[in-house]
């Protein structure tokens, strides 16, 4: 598998705290990468040290084959766009302007690209509005369009959907589908709303703490996410007892719920219980989700699940 940024035990500490703790990530060239954790575990100084903004400790990342030590790195980092917390735009200007003063930035003289950057985020209608006057999500979308400048081989995005509403989510879902189907462009993006990464990354890596917890693919990740069905009755202690001379796997939950874990046969649980004189009053299946197994990863304090 060819991988478009590595790091190999990436450390940045500020004073006495050590932030990031001997990190080793592999990001494949193509995937839509979600980095996984909550405020504070370490995702946004992992960001910015791997954007250049900020150096490392110790430890080395790898970007496009060129290590960070090595003199060539300043450019190779042209093929890596970023959107790391609030982006950077001048908001007096347009949007075309604002993509105009990122082509110079970069050396390019040719701004035959800015119209196509403009419809690929849906700004090719602002006109001559200035950047300030735009809505939070138009903004967002601009400075995906300044971090696309020069068509990246890597687009890193720091909770690019946090505080947009319902329709600006999806908007920004769709667009990064459509930037990574269309352009071949791998996207590293972080974000707290677990249930919306979910529906867009292909890999992902789960922090915390300023270390990763465990690295994997959104196949994977499906294997190992926990299949329940939670099951209702009317005596929960008749049924636990049912449950473990079937040696089935279960938590018992709220009122009369019990949670069963793994493959469960409806009909085999209804007549065992039927047998014994316990109503099932419902059966419902469920499937763990990304924030539910990213807690209970998290509470697990292992490396590995």
């Amino acid at each position: 598998m060819e991988y478009v940024l590595t790091t190999d035990a990436l450390t940045k500490e500020y004073g006495k705290t050590q932030v990031l703790k001997g990190i080793d990530l592999q990001i494949p060239s193509g995937s839509i990468f979600g980095l996984v954790g909550r405020n504070g575990a370490g995702k946004t100084t992992l960001m910015r040290v791997i954007t250049g903004l900020q150096e490392p400790s110790s430890g080395t990342y790898t970007l496009s084959g060129v290590k960070n030590t090595d003199r060539r790195i300043n450019g190779i980092r042209r093929r890596m766009g970023s959107l790391v917390e609030v982006p950077a735009l001048y908001r007096n200007m347009s949007a075309r302007n604002n993509l105009k003063i990122q082509y110079l930035n970069l050396g390019m003289t040719d701004d035959k690209g800015i119209d196509e950057l403009l419809s690929l985020v849906g700004l090719e209608d602002a006109g001559k509005k200035a950047a300030g006057k735009f809505s939070l999500g138009m903004r967002q979308r601009l400075g995906i369009a300044v971090a696309m400048c020069g068509n990246p081989d890597i687009l890193v995005l720091d909770e690019p959907i946090n505080g947009l509403d319902p329709q600006g989510i999806i908007e920004m879902r769709e667009l990064l589908m459509k930037i990574n189907r269309e352009r071949d462009t791998t996207i590293l993006i972080s974000s707290h709303i677990l249930d919306e990464l979910s529906r867009l990354a292909t890999h992902y890596a789960f922090i915390e703490n300023g270390m990763i917890l465990e690295q994997l693919s959104s196949e994977e990740l499906l294997s190992r996410v926990r299949k329940s069905s939670e099951i209702r009755v009317d005596d929960v202690r008749g049924m636990c007892r049912i449950l473990d001379d079937l040696g089935l796997t279960y938590e018992i939950a709220e009122g009369d719920r019990i949670d069963i874990f793994g493959d469960v046969t409806v009909s085999r649980l209804v007549l065992a219980a039927a047998k014994e004189n316990i109503e099932v009053i419902s059966v419902r299946e469920k499937d763990e989700n990304l924030e539910g197994y990213f807690m209970n990863l998290v509470g697990s304090g292992e490396k590995k699940r």
